[in-house]
């Protein structure tokens, strides 16, 4: 009796060191907590819809969905041929006008000459300087209409304007696409930021500027670092589509994060949590939210008293 007395008072003294080891733990984990905002967003990329200047025929799209295109990579072209024949007409149309020009400024020359000594009329004389003039001005009209042309040629190419991915392959080739049609949409890799939401309390502790910790719902997942780029200075309803612990009818207000992404892991759409750990510094402490906008704002003249 007296050993089982023993082994049950070393149970409940085990018991009673583990509960204790556990509220210290919950304590300390509180207080490594205390402060910490934790709000809920989604990743948003910037995508650009890749279309012509000019409309045609597709020629040539050589990517798939999911391919990563570099910047200044050729992603597409429409045929050449109509717009190549534009510009020889234009060139052709160039040259007539200079052949024009020079004969009229001959012409002009020998008016001129002649009128000074009687041997035309001041009528012929001033018709010569017109015609010149018109010529000179056809010329200039002639140049103008060969770069368009060159333009509309160059504009029958489209190029990838920065690091990205495929996301939709809009057209085939062989498809007459109009001017500005997209044929394909592409995902741009940066920037990356989240889009989350605020409520009214916590205004006045997030600031631009701000640090923040990005957590994707991926096990022993990357933490992403960030900072706080935007706050919007209007307040609506939450959204549906996200999730927080607070009712749907609260006010908020909407942050953008931006965020580092070096692996390209950070997809558009994908669910995170974000933290951002306040410090007790001084409002004066913090970096001005917009820097340049005082030196667009000019006081108002005769402001001064007189």
């Amino acid at each position: 009796m007296k050993q089982l007395g023993k082994i049950s008072f070393l149970l409940f003294f085990f018991l009673l060191i583990g509960a204790l080891a556990y509220c210290i733990f919950l304590l300390q984990s509180g207080k490594k907590n205390e402060g910490v905002i934790t709000l809920y967003g989604n990743v948003d990329v910037r995508q650009v819809d890749i279309g012509f200047r000019v409309y045609g025929r597709v020629d040539s799209m050589p990517f798939e969905e999911g391919d990563f295109v570099p910047k200044g990579a050729l992603m597409a072209s429409i045929d050449p041929q109509p717009y190549a024949d534009q510009v020889i007409k234009a060139e052709a149309a160039l040259k007539a006008s200079q052949f024009s020009l020079e004969n009229a400024e001959q012409i002009f020359k020998r008016r001129q000459e002649l009128v000074e000594i009687g041997g035309v009329s001041e009528e012929d004389y001033e018709n010569a300087l017109t015609a010149r003039d018109v010529d000179l001005e056809k010329l200039k009209e002639a140049a103008a209409s060969l770069g368009v042309a060159q333009t509309d040629l160059n504009n029958t190419k489209a190029y990838c304007p920065a690091d990205g991915t495929i996301l939709t392959r809009v057209r085939e080739p062989g498809t007459v696409v109009l001017q500005g049609e997209p044929v394909y949409t592409l995902s741009l890799l940066s920037p990356v930021w989240i889009r989350a939401y605020v409520p009214e309390p916590l205004l006045g502790v997030i600031y631009p500027g701000m640090e923040a910790e990005v957590h994707t719902d991926t096990k022993n997942g990357k933490v992403y670092k960030g900072t706080i780029g935007f706050i919007s200075p209007v307040a609506e309803f939450t959204p549906k589509t996200v999730e927080t612990t607070q009712l749907r009818t609260d006010l908020v207000y909407r942050i953008r994060i931006y965020a580092d992404n070096p692996d390209w892991c950070l997809k558009q759409g994908m669910p995170v949590t974000v933290k951002l750990h306040p410090k007790q510094e001084k409002k004066s402490e913090r970096p001005r939210p917009y820097p340049e906008l005082k030196q667009r704002v000019q006081e108002p003249k005769g402001s001064g008293s007189d």
